[in-house]
């Protein structure tokens, strides 16, 4: 059967590649973007199959209305892939109050306001499944990307939540991890005011960046697609080669330390 599938941030990187790639399959497919004329391509190949929408996902009045233009065009909503986000760079410190909550308004937000709205359109259905697209980042931090990574971590609490919630309607719930990928989150221009102390930390970060560990936005394709079309999706799944190995490092790391503290830990409890 076709599948009806809103997503944000369909205008470049993940969004459009699998935008593209819902509508070869002969899906609906409902895409967002804070600018829809990047989508006019894939309008005048798919025709009514794609729904262009302009969506501001800040905007939560804005979100709740465009979910119910959605279900008023296409009468369902299968899959909701909340992909809308940006990475905002510099060192904890560096973060303006501005730029800190511009950067959880989209991430975090966004995702919470979008998710909020589908909700009740998916319990009627008795079916439906929600896809955060989360980062390796959300798991496990690098520096100088540190509200990124706090943003992500949050989206990860909000939806591991979320699936035990909404199991009971037949919905399903997955956290799509990513480790880096050739897209231009990266180098989108958001980046915090300077301090010097930390030019030594970003020039090593710099020169010890290698290519290789960055994924190519298409070859996640096919793992989407298995993956809307999973009869029992994952919680978690990573795209890339280099995002569970740097998982299990981390939590190997956690665990040593908690199980070195595990006489306090226990004494605490009284």
């Amino acid at each position: 059967m076709s599948k009806t599938i809103l997503i944000s941030g369909a205008s470049k990187g993940f969004g459009k590649a699998w935008t593209e790639a819902f509508l070869e399959k002969g899906y609906q497919v409902a895409a967002t973007a804070r600018n829809i004329d990047s989508l006019t391509d894939l309008k005048a190949k798919y025709g009514d199959a794609i729904l262009p929408l302009k969506l501001d996902v800040n905007n939560r009045e804005e979100s709740f209305a465009v979910v119910e233009k959605v279900r008023q065009h296409f009468g369902k909503i299968d899959i909701l892939i909340n992909n809308a986000g940006y990475a905002l760079h510099g060192a904890v410190e560096e973060a303006s109050e501005q730029e800190a909550r511009a950067q959880f308004e989209t991430n975090f937000f966004g995702t919470l306001w979008l998710t909020q709205a589908v909700l009740p359109i998916m319990r009627n259905q008795q079916s439906g499944h929600i896809i955060q697209v989360s980062s390796i980042l959300g798991i496990a931090t690098l520096p100088i990307v540190g509200l990124y990574n706090a943003s992500k971590f949050a989206v990860e609490g909000l939806t591991e939540t979320l699936a035990s919630e909404v199991k009971q309607f037949g919905i399903n719930v997955t956290l799509v991890e990513p480790n880096g990928y050739v897209t231009d989150i990266w180098g989108n221009g958001f980046n915090s005011e300077s301090i010097d102390a930390y030019d030594g930390l970003k020039k090593a970060i710099a020169e010890g960046h290698d290519p290789d560990t960055f994924g190519k936005t298409s070859a996640t394709v096919p793992a989407i697609i298995k993956l809307v079309e999973a009869e029992n999706p994952p919680l978690r799944l990573f795209l890339g080669k280099v995002a569970l190995p740097f998982a299990k490092q981390n939590y190997e790391q956690k665990l040593a330390t908690w199980e070195e503290w595990a006489d306090v830990s226990v004494a605490a409890h009284g």
